[in-house]
């Protein structure tokens, strides 16, 4: 059946995937963005084929009031991304993510939709389970300041080391950073308020998503986009601590059919949701294999650093994704790198991950 779906953030690298596999699913799309020059640049991007758009602010009640009118369903992502930025532009992060989620809400009060599916983030959960020596579940593991200033990455329990492990959406929350205070409070205020007006909820808690179209110019965005900006600009990757942080990369494809399949799926209603491939990588690992599809012979540069609010390991368990939607990557990151290198091919990119390491270190974020 033929829907109509809002997309707030919709401009954006997930949103604009969205729109293309709603699109293609026979839905009407309407999106809106208020295309923040740090994300977009200074020239708006093309609206997707088949979208209707409005350029507005999530926090402008009256464009939200007509964004919200007439449709079926709302899949809410807009929001201000970057765990090192939220860290020293609280206001900033604050209004947009939580205050934007609120206005939102407050629209369909009066113009309920019958789902609405909120993008939260693996950054609410802080470090991830590890297991210990003796075979425990450990819920959690926090660094110790005075070890990583002494260069020892891993958390441990007393002197034991720790084991990483898969996490699942059992796992207490545990918030490290501006970023992912507001991505739960997002999540939250949308599991609360749209049940006490008739409206479904889902909220799919992403890893890290890579793929073509992501913000190369912007230091704050994901990781590999990060990377293949400076691999474009000939200069070396930057990675903090050792490198062997452990990760969970998903492609914006998988996350695009995955917010779909929350959209649709009756049994996800009420429901947090992991979404990522399952699959562990350290960041040194990741940097290397982008450097080699880039056919760049540069080496990635080890800060040996830490970033207030970054976190140690965490991964996905997806196997709620797999039972209540049906949902299994397709795509994986050591092959499916070649698109996203094409794109980056045809790209410039303005290489400001020394000025991102500026403002931390400055504000004495970086030990």
């Amino acid at each position: 059946m033929t829907k109509t779906y809002l997309v707030t953030g919709g401009m954006g690298f997930i949103g604009r995937a969205l729109a293309a596999e709603l699109i293609a699913c026979g839905h009407s799309v309407r999106l809106l963005d208020s295309l923040v020059e740090q994300v977009h640049g200074a020239g708006a991007p093309p609206v997707p084929e088949g979208c209707d758009f409005i350029h507005a602010d999530v926090r402008d009640a009256d464009a939200v009031r007509r964004a919200v009118s007439g449709v079926d369903g709302v899949f809410h992502l807009a929001a201000e991304v970057g765990v090192g930025q939220s860290m020293y532009e609280i206001e900033r992060y604050t209004s947009a993510n939580d205050v934007g989620t609120a206005v939102l809400l407050q629209e369909l009060i009066e113009e309920p939709v019958e789902r609405v599916v909120v993008a939260s983030s693996m950054s609410v959960y802080g470090e991830g389970f590890y297991r210990a020596p003796d075979g425990s579940l450990v819920d959690d593991a926090r660094r110790d300041r005075r070890a990583i200033e002494a260069g020892r990455w891993d958390p441990v329990v007393g002197n034991a080391a720790l084991t990483p492990v898969a996490t699942d959406e059992t796992k207490p929350v545990d918030l490290a950073s501006i970023y992912a205070l507001g991505k739960y409070a997002q999540e939250r205020a949308v599991m609360i308020a749209c049940p006490a007006y008739g409206m479904e909820c889902v909220a799919l808690r992403l890893f890290n998503v890579f793929g073509p179209g992501q913000a190369l110019s912007n230091p704050y965005t994901g990781v590999l986009a990060n990377f293949a900006s400076r691999y474009l600009n000939g200069e070396a990757p930057t990675i903090f601590e050792d490198g062997e942080q452990k990760r969970d990369f998903v492609h914006v494809e998988d996350v695009a059919r995955a917010f779909r399949l929350a959209m649709e799926t009756p049994a996800a209603n009420g429901e947090v949701i992991n979404i990522g491939s399952g699959r562990a990588y350290t960041v040194k690992d990741v940097a290397r294999l982008l450097g080699e599809a880039m056919g760049a012979e540069i080496e990635p540069e080890i800060l040996g650093k830490s970033r207030a609010g970054d976190i140690r390991h965490c991964f996905a368990d997806i196997s709620k994704a797999r039972e209540i939607l049906g949902f299994e990557p397709r795509l994986k990151l050591e092959t499916a790198l070649g698109p996203l290198v094409a794109w980056v091919a045809s790209q410039k990119a303005s290489d400001r991950g020394a000025e991102m390491r500026r403002h931390l270190e400055a504000r004495g974020l970086v030990t």
